[in-house]
């Protein structure tokens, strides 16, 4: 990914900064035409391992220059230096952006915010508007240091009603549970529900096309009964013995495991489910177990997200969304410790990543 680094550029970032914010807190990227224009979707990254800080961006991109949605996307950052740090757990600035949004995208995990940031996407949430949580969002929050929203925490247990298990559960279905596939050994082959195979959701999307070098997380068993399944995890083995790079030696044509326990049943790793956090209007949310940066290179993976975008907002989705990357996009290997250093927000924006607004 190229970067300039230290350079902001006010077309692209001012319409988002609130009063007192620094300019480069987060980055905005303006809809072009589209059938998205008019909507406005904010996209939260935060995470010490799947490199949402390096996702959310390339999403938010392709949400805005190809369908038309105005797109804010907001990092985990650094307030000393000003850069974007997965490992600081106690800021994500921009928050008060819910305030408008039509859909919130959330790729977070163990996040500890202060109650002034909290209270954006608790009153978001009650209101009932759509959300999509990507990979570790089942595990999004760890309240330790700001108690307020301790029912936030993805091991919740106390006695708040309609909040054990935290936000995850709360809102996605579900909180942490284990890895069911083996993580850096096994990968990811999405199979379509049959009983799904016509939803808008996933229009476009072949059976079998979705694949990431990330494993299956555990789901409940029985599914439950609130939750539509779109689509369904495949274990894979690695293949044979490869040298290790951005995938760990993993490739979609690698073989079905035989590890019987792994596909029978196979866990659910996109769904849909109704929510209502206590004292909120219900709502939809959309979550997707699958969903590291390098997983994001799949088109499919892609299309799934574009789709449900339109699908929460009440659009109707392409017969084939364009999801093709805007400018460059070559995430890093998911890892703790792996993030690159040095980044600002700002160098997201689109002519610092080799795109343009009026890119075709």
């Amino acid at each position: 990914m190229s970067r300039v680094r230290h350079v902001i550029v006010p077309c692209v970032l001012a319409s988002c900064v609130a009063p007192g914010a620094p300019a480069d807190a987060w980055v905005r990227y303006d809809g072009r035409e589209g059938p998205g224009r008019g909507k406005s979707i904010v996209l939260i990254s935060g995470d010490e391992e799947y490199r949402s800080e390096e996702l959310m961006p390339q999403l938010g991109k392709i949400l805005s220059q190809r369908h038309g949605f105005g797109c804010t996307v907001l990092f985990a950052v650094d307030p000393e230096t000003g850069e974007i740090n997965p490992d600081y757990l106690h800021n994500i600035p921009g928050l008060e952006a819910l305030a408008k949004a039509d859909l919130m995208i959330l790729s977070v995990r163990f996040r500890d915010l202060p109650p002034a940031q909290m209270k954006w996407i608790d009153e978001y949430l009650k209101s009932g508007r759509p959300v999509i949580g990507i990979r570790p969002t089942i595990a999004g929050f760890v309240i330790r240091k700001h108690k307020e929203y301790a029912h936030y925490d993805w091991h919740y247990r106390g006695p708040e009603k309609g909040w054990h298990g935290g936000f995850g559960q709360a809102v996605l279905g579900q909180t942490w549970i284990a890895h069911h596939g083996k993580h850096r050994g096994q990968s990811t082959r999405g199979l379509i529900v049959p009983a799904a195979k016509d939803h808008p959701i996933l229009r476009g999307v072949l059976d079998g096309e979705i694949w990431g070098a990330t494993d299956v997380y555990r789901t409940p068993q029985p599914v439950p009964a609130d939750w539509t399944p779109l689509v369904l995890g495949q274990v894979l083995d690695r293949g044979q013995q490869r040298p290790a790079d951005r995938f760990f030696g993993l490739r979609p044509d690698d073989p079905v495991t035989e590890e019987t326990k792994k596909n029978d049943p196979m866990m659910p790793i996109v769904w849909l489910r109704p929510y209502q956090i206590p004292g909120g209007k219900p709502g939809t949310a959309l979550n997707s177990t699958i969903g590291a940066s390098t997983d994001f290179e799949n088109a499919a993976l892609r299309r799934l997200i574009v789709n449900a975008s339109y699908h929460l907002l009440g659009l109707d989705a392409p017969a084939e969304a364009d999801v093709d990357i805007v400018g460059a996009f070559k995430p890093t290997a998911y890892g703790f410790r792996s993030y690159v250093k040095g980044v600002k927000p700002g160098d997201h924006a689109l002519e610092q990543t080799g795109a343009t607004p009026a890119e075709d």
